[in-house]
C-alpha cells in the first residue's frame, strides 16, 4: 500500500458561509474506476460495533456529505456519516483507550473485485474524526453473515495498515493487493467519524454464475465491463449508461454538453471478455429534450482488431428504450457507442455470451484472483 497526498490533524472549526471551503482533498489515480461500494450495484453496511452518535448506513450515499450546523438530536450533534462514541479507559487511573481499541463497520461490495483504491472521506469531521484508519479485505462466498465473517474460519488480508488521517479531508490509499475481494472491515482507531466510503477498484465477476445465466448484459459494471473512454463528460460520468437497472432521473445517465461545431460524442466499452453480442438496448430514459439525436454502434475484436460498424446510425427518440436484434452475433471484445450530434442516452446493454476463449480467461482470472 503506497499512500497518497497526506492529510492528518484538525480542520478549523466551522466558521460559517460554505463549509466544504477548506475541505482538504486531492487528484487520486483510481478515481476513474468503478466504486465497487457503490449501493447501485448492492453494496451494504452490514455490521458495525457502535453507530452511536451516526448511523453506519451514511458511509456509502453516493451523495457528498451534507452538513448542518443547527441539526441537533436527543444524543447530540447529527452527522451524516458513521460516527461512534468516545472511548473511554478502563479506570480512573488508566482514563485513556489502549493502543488496541478500535471501532469498526463491516462493508459487503455490491460487485466483487479487486480493489486498486480507497478513499476514507471524513468530510465535516473536523475534530472528532478518527487518529487513524485501517482496512481489511476477505472472499467469502455467497451471502455471510457478520457472525460468519467474524469467525476464526475467515482469512482477513490488510489493505490500508493503521494510518493516521487528517479531519474534513479525503483520505486516499492506493492498494496494491492482486486479490478478489468481497468484503471490507472499515477500522477507526480509537474512535470517531467517517462521513463517506469508496473503494475503487475492477469487476471480477464469478465466471461459474456467468455460465449459468448464459445469455447477459455483456458490458453491465456488476458482470465485469467498463468504459475505457468517452468524449464528454460535463454533466455526468459515462459509466452511469452501465448501472443496474434504469436510470430514475435525468442525471442517472450521460449528458454531454451542447456541441457548437460538426463533430460527435461517443463512449468507448471494454466487456467481461471476448463475447458474441446478439441484441442491444438503447436507453433514453428522463433525456427528453436532450437525449441524442441518432446513434451507431461499432465493435472491435482485440486491443489492434480494427473496428466495424454493427448498428448503422440510427434515430433516436427521447425517453425511450430502443431495441434491436442483430441479423449475425458479433464477436468482440470492445464497443462503441456514438451519438449524434451530442446529448445523452442513460443505459447501453449488449445482450450475449463469451465465447469459448474468453469464457476460458475469466476462469483463469478467477484462480488467480484466489475466487
Amino acid at each position: 500500500m503506497t499512500a497518497t497526498a497526506r492529510f492528518t490533524g484538525d480542520a478549523n472549526p466551522y466558521g460559517g458561509g460554505d463549509p466544504y471551503a477548506d475541505y482538504r482533498t486531492a487528484d487520486f489515480p483510481f478515481t476513474d474506476l468503478v466504486d465497487l461500494a457503490d449501493r447501485r450495484l448492492g453494496a451494504g453496511v452490514i455490521a458495525a460495533n457502535d453507530e452511536f452518535f451516526a448511523e453506519r448506513e451514511n458511509l456509502l450515499k453516493p451523495e457528498p456529505a451534507e452538513f448542518d450546523p443547527e441539526r441537533f438530536g436527543h444524543k447530540g450533534k447529527i452527522m451524516d456519516g458513521w460516527e461512534t462514541r468516545r472511548r473511554r479507559g478502563a479506570s480512573a487511573d488508566r482514563p485513556h483507550p489502549t493502543d488496541e481499541d478500535h471501532d469498526w463497520a463491516l462493508v459487503r461490495l455490491g460487485a466483487p473485485g479487486v480493489v486498486r483504491g480507497i478513499i476514507v472521506d471524513t468530510a465535516h469531521f473536523r475534530g472528532n474524526y478518527p487518529q487513524a484508519v485501517s482496512v481489511e479485505a476477505a472472499c467469502v462466498p455467497g451471502s455471510p453473515s457478520p457472525g460468519e465473517l467474524l469467525g476464526p474460519g475467515v482469512k482477513w488480508t490488510t489493505l490500508v495498515p493503521r494510518t493516521a488521517v487528517g479531519g474534513h479531508a479525503a483520505n486516499g490509499f492506493i492498494v496494491a493487493a492482486e486479490q478478489r475481494v468481497t468484503h471490507l472491515r472499515v477500522n477507526q482507531h480509537p474512535d470517531g467519524g467517517i462521513a463517506r466510503l469508496r473503494v475503487y477498484g475492477e469487476v471480477a465477476p464469478d465466471p461459474a454464475w456467468l455460465a449459468a445465466l448464459g445469455t447477459f448484459d455483456l458490458v453491465a459494471l456488476e458482470n465485469g465491463g467498463m468504459v475505457e473512454d468517452a468524449s464528454d463528460r460535463f454533466y455526468s460520468p459515462a459509466t452511469n449508461t452501465i448501472q443496474p437497472g434504469r436510470s430514475r432521473k435525468m442525471d442517472d445517465g450521460w449528458e454531454t454538453r451542447r456541441r457548437r461545431d460538426k463533430g460527435n460524442d461517443w463512449i468507448r466499452y471494454r466487456l467481461v471478455e471476448q463475447a458474441e453480442i446478439r441484441a442491444v438496448e438503447i436507453d433514453t430514459a428522463y433525456l427528453k429534450g436532450n437525449s441524442a439525436g441518432w446513434a451507431s454502434l461499432s465493435a472491435c475484436d482485440g486491443e489492434s482488431g480494427e473496428w466495424t460498424e454493427v448498428l448503422p446510425r440510427t434515430r433516436l427518440q427521447p425517453d425511450t428504450n430502443h431495441r434491436f436484434v442483430l441479423p449475425e452475433a458479433v464477436r468482440a471484445t470492445h464497443i462503441r457507442i456514438d451519438i449524434f450530434p451530442d446529448g445523452g442516452i442513460s443505459r447501453l446493454r449488449l445482450f450475449g455470451s463469451p465465447t469459448e476463449g474468453g469464457a476460458a480467461r475469466l476462469a483463469a482470472r478467477h484462480r488467480e484472483l484466489g475466487g
